[in-house]
Formats: structure tokens, sequence, C-alpha cells
């Protein structure tokens, strides 16, 4: 049995291994602040932190507390909840799940008369 195991292993490719959580939360915020046409300086003035460590959080080498990522959205106008569905959709399509690979969203479904 432990040969069988082996096998499969050694026939399918170890799935590209999931970014972290900081990677995923750095690019958001990046995109976030590109999107509004942000400059890094002022972002991390705005939320009063360096540009230093603002760049360190968007290039995903920090892991910033709950309050340096409230202190950023806050700085960017962008909501918590509109960050997290960001990551959330990002890590939906780097597995290929979601309702864009047909997926059903869990609950009940409302149908156009």
């Amino acid at each position: 049995m432990a040969d069988v195991l082996a096998f499969d292993r050694a026939r399918t490719p170890d799935p590209e291994p999931e970014p972290l959580w900081r990677e995923l939360l750095g690019r958001s915020l990046r995109a976030a602040r590109e999107e509004r046409g942000s400059r890094l300086v002022d972002v991390a003035e705005r939320a009063g932190i360096s540009p230093q460590y603002l760049s360190e959080i968007e290039r995903g080498r920090k892991e910033p507390s709950s309050e340096m990522i409230a202190a950023v959205t806050g700085a960017l106008g962008v909501g918590l909840g509109d960050l997290l569905a960001d990551i959330a959709g990002d890590v939906r399509r780097r597995r290929g799940t979601g309702p864009a690979a047909g997926r059903r969203p869990a609950g009940p479904v409302l149908l156009a008369a």
C-alpha cells in the first residue's frame, strides 16, 4: 500500500504553495494605492508610518499588526471588508475555485423572474 501512495505522489506534481498572508495583503494594498493614483509617501504620512515601512508591507516583507492594517486602509479610504474580499478573490483565482470555476454559492440562490 505504501508503494502505491509513493507512486501516486510521484505522478502528481506538488501544487504551487499558497502565498503568505503578508504577501497577499501587500499586493492588495499596493494595488489599491496605485488604483487611486496615490504616492507611497503620501499614504504613509496619512497612516502615520514611515514610507520605508509601508514599502516593506506592500512587498510582503513585514506582517503588520491589525492596527497598522487599519491605519493604511484608512489612509487609502479602503474598507477592511473590501480588502479581505480582494485577497479572498486572489486566493480563489490561484486555486481555480469559486463561482467562476463552477462552484455554487452557499445558501439560497435567488432567480430573477
